[in-house]
């Protein structure tokens, strides 16, 4: 392999196989994998050094064996040595058969007979490349043209409209799963235990300095009576945390400090107060009451 490629491709080469794999196998989601993860990058400069230092102590072994050949192993071995390698030999015979040029010695073959002002031209083929990528064209447009006009293929709007369609399929199925794309429109009564412990975290966290631990009320209303002055119901609630309260007297809009399915969390553990018994319930406030059944028609 030493003798097919020469080390300034081999390295190179190597090192990139090596750094494809590490992002193939680590996963960073849409970024690449040394910009998300710096520890890669480290990893990444440590296998380079070691393919470099592999290079160099191959080549000090080389040397050494190099030493130890009697002076007719030694000439063979540099004339060896010193031969364009195989690798490159076989670019260069490709590169010149793509070309199609005659050598600077043969061209007295193909000059033509016109003279312009001591100007002779020669009378050159057209490059194979050249005529390889002509017939492939041909062949090409003519299957494009059966495809597309005669049997009628999906065309590029078509394709795009197909695509744009399961996209905005795709999109639906995951706002459903998707909590927190949750909104006001789509929000629903959440039941399961681990949601509602979530939403009393964040009650105790960030609502008891008004309504109490046991949701009697303080600063801010009862939330165990039946009576809301905004309007009960997972969506009212929901809507009345994320936007606020009453202005000037209200309390504030949650919306820049928990995210939508915080909100929808903590919507369904103050719903879950209700007929509670408080130690020191405040009066009722607010003339809209509310009810399960209620609910259940908004839904």
């Amino acid at each position: 392999m030493r003798h097919y490629i020469p080390s300034f491709i081999r390295v190179p080469v190597l090192f990139l196989i090596i750094a494809g794999l590490v992002e193939y196998f680590v996963d960073s989601g849409d970024q690449p994998a040394f910009v998300k993860y710096p520890a890669v990058i480290l990893f990444l400069l440590l296998v380079l050094v070691i393919i470099i230092a592999i290079e160099g102590i191959v080549s000090a072994l080389d040397n050494i064996l190099f030493q130890s050949l009697d002076a007719e192993a030694k000439a063979r071995y540099l004339a060896d040595k010193h031969k364009t390698p195989k690798f490159i030999s076989w670019i260069k015979r490709t590169y010149t058969k793509l070309l199609g040029q005659k050598p600077i010695a043969e061209e007295h073959e193909i000059i033509l007979d016109h003279n312009y002002d001591g100007i002779r031209e020669l009378d050159n083929s057209l490059p194979p490349w050249w005529l390889y990528a002509f017939y492939i064209s041909i062949v090409f447009s003519a299957v494009y043209l059966l495809r597309f006009e005669v049997f009628n293929g999906a065309s590029q709007v078509d394709e795009y409209e197909t695509e744009l369609a399961e996209a905005k399929i795709a999109i639906e199925a995951y706002k459903k799963t998707a909590k927190d794309l949750v909104d006001v429109n789509t929000v629903t009564l959440l039941t399961d235990a681990s949601d509602l412990n979530a939403g009393k975290a964040t009650f105790m966290t960030n609502c008891v300095a008004c309504h109490m631990q046991d949701g009697g009320g303080g600063i801010g209303p009862n939330l165990t009576d039946d009576h809301w002055i905004l309007g009960g119901g997972i969506k009212n609630v929901f809507h009345t945390i994320s936007e606020g309260g009453r202005s000037g007297k209200g309390m504030i809009a949650w919306k820049q400090s928990l995210k939508p399915a915080e909100i929808a969390q903590v919507a369904s553990y103050v719903l879950s107060l209700q007929g509670t018994s408080p130690a020191k319930p405040k009066e009722p406030e607010g003339d809209i009451i509310w009810t399960p059944e209620m609910d259940q028609a908004e839904e």
